[in-house]
């Protein structure tokens, strides 16, 4: 088993698909995460007021967005229903101030079933529900940065952040690059003299995953190295907080489990049909299936986590993010449904061994 550990490690390392795979999502992955990078308090309310996004859906800290409460977002919406009843219905303020009146303790569909009704206001969902951000103040902003800071460190934001995207990298790198770890051994002559070689199945199947499993960690290893070392550079630079072990968490549950299932799914595709290759098209299918979106308990659309994922998303803001629900039941299952797969494939190329 040994050998063959040595020998495929060997071999990827001479592979450019590798080297030039790393680079690539070095490159893309910093440019990703660069804006993480250039967290800071901030020192005066025009540095804030200069910066501008695309949409207010990516904006974040960095830009000076913070959650607003839930009362001050429900005032904002009287606000905006009562600037629209003012200026564009021609309600006069009286009537305007009535109808907020009216409707102040009523919940959103309430309120919203209420102003159709009564004065044909559609739309008020949009303005009751509205922004759950705001741009602050330096003063706001800061105090928000530190709170968070209080509560966990630098890093434990940074490698999820870090994990989302290097884990969605990895999986796309792991699908292209484990073509090449059957492909030799599959080819007709090859595949029946190793039939006839005095090595035991389990030692040529545990082998081969085990090589294909520890070629993906060092690529990994390569990853958390820049981008841990980028994140502490910034935590030493502007005071935060950094725990270089929020990276090896990150990558042990949420990224290792899931390249182990991509190796399994090369190795018994290749038992199976002779053949690594119909694996590719399948595991493209298993990414976007473990990175599609969908409706959760609060009727929201978006990333919910799917059983037997292969990919661990964390869509949200910057000090928002949220594991997935069942994270760590998918993980588990992850890693037990490898083992099956391995024993299977032991099984197989047993019964297909000459003697």
């Amino acid at each position: 088993m040994k050998a063959i550990l040595k020998r495929e490690i060997k071999n990827f390392l001479k592979n450019p698909i590798f080297w030039a795979g790393l680079l690539i999502m070095v490159a893309g992955i910093y440019q990703i995460l660069q804006p993480y990078l250039e967290l800071h308090y901030f020192t005066s309310n025009a540095e804030i007021q200069n910066m501008s996004v695309s949409s207010l859906e990516d904006a974040d800290v960095m830009e000076g967005y913070i959650p607003v409460s839930d009362e001050e977002r429900t005032e904002n919406g009287y606000e905006e229903i009562y600037r629209t009843m003012t200026e564009d219905m021609g309600l006069t303020t009286e009537e305007a101030n009535e109808a907020i009146s009216s409707i102040r303790g009523m919940n959103t569909e309430e309120a919203c079933d209420y102003l159709e009704k009564e004065y044909r206001y559609y739309g008020a969902q949009y303005s009751l529900e509205g922004s759950k951000y705001k741009q602050g103040d330096a003063n706001e902003v800061n105090t928000y940065i530190q709170k968070k800071m209080q509560e966990h460190p630098y890093s434990y934001y940074f490698a999820r952040k870090y994990a989302d995207f290097a884990g969605l990298f990895m999986a796309f790198f792991a699908t292209i690059l484990l073509a090449f770890l059957f492909l030799r051994d599959t080819r007709k002559d090859t595949y029946e003299l190793l039939h006839t070689k005095p090595i035991a199945p389990w030692q040529y199947v545990l082998g081969k995953v085990g090589s294909g499993f520890l070629i993906l960690m060092m690529a990994l290893a390569v990853l958390t190295l820049v981008f841990g070392g980028l994140c502490l550079g910034k935590g030493l630079s502007q005071g935060f907080s950094v725990n270089l072990l929020d990276f090896l968490v990150a990558d042990m549950v949420y990224i290792m489990p899931n390249m182990l299932m991509i190796v399994c799914v090369y190795a018994i595709a290749a038992l199976i049909f002779k053949n690594p290759l119909p694996a590719t098209p399948l595991l493209f299918l298993y990414i976007i299936y473990s990175n599609m979106g969908g409706t959760g308990a609060d009727g929201r659309y978006g990333y919910q986590g799917r059983l037997l994922s292969i990919i661990v998303r964390f869509p949200g803001r910057f000090f928002d993010t949220e594991m997935p629900p069942m994270l760590v039941l998918n993980q588990t299952f992850l890693i037990l449904a490898s083992i099956v797969i391995v024993c299977i494939g032991i099984v197989i190329w047993n019964r297909r061994r000459v003697y």
